[in-house]
């Protein structure tokens, strides 16, 4: 509820809006927040998903759950991942998954704020193997609008769906649009 009034509050201030939705019905899904450029970005991609009631997840190391940080981090719908007994991240989303009819898995493929030719490709293979869509989240800050694009079912063949993933990127505005996707 006060993650709610606060986004309300932010998206005012800021003077932005919002566009698209969460495909009815879907309970499952990765969602890429993307391009990834600034510290802003979450903040922003945040609210607007607080506005939309989109009940985003996001994995974080497990040693960042101390007293009082863990409280606060659940409460912005992080899930801690415990590295050391799972080196392998994609299986330890795709076991999130299993054990959770309703998660929206929220990552930024690109790894850093910083320009990447390549995107990790973990966000893909996780939607593989856990058998959900790819939701299109993003910021556009030359339009002031946070939403969600198009569904990507993935097909098996990264390359392929990949570059419909970025074919839509290349489309949005990053705050730094120097290292947006080219």
């Amino acid at each position: 509820m006060f993650g709610k009034a606060l986004a309300k509050v932010i998206f005012k201030v800021a003077g932005w809006k919002l566009k698209g939705s969460m495909p009815p019905g879907m309970k499952q899904a990765i969602m890429i927040a993307a391009p990834h450029t600034s510290n802003w970005d979450f903040i922003y991609a945040r609210a607007a998903f607080y506005l939309m009631d989109v009940p985003v997840k996001l994995t974080i190391k497990k040693e960042a759950f101390f007293f009082p940080m863990g409280a606060l981090l659940r409460s912005m719908g992080a899930v801690p991942v415990d590295r050391k007994k799972n080196n392998n991240l994609v299986t330890a989303m795709v076991d999130i998954f299993k054990e959770n009819e309703e998660m929206v898995m929220m990552v930024t493929p690109e790894g850093t704020r910083k320009y990447q030719p390549r995107w990790k490709k973990g966000f893909y293979h996780t939607a593989v193997g856990a058998g959900v869509p790819i939701l299109l989240g993003y910021l556009d800050y030359a339009k002031k609008e946070a939403g969600i694009g198009p569904t990507i079912y993935p097909t098996g063949d990264y390359e392929a769906d990949l570059k419909k993933i970025l074919d839509f990127y290349r489309t949005v505005t990053p705050k730094f649009p120097s290292q947006g996707v080219r």
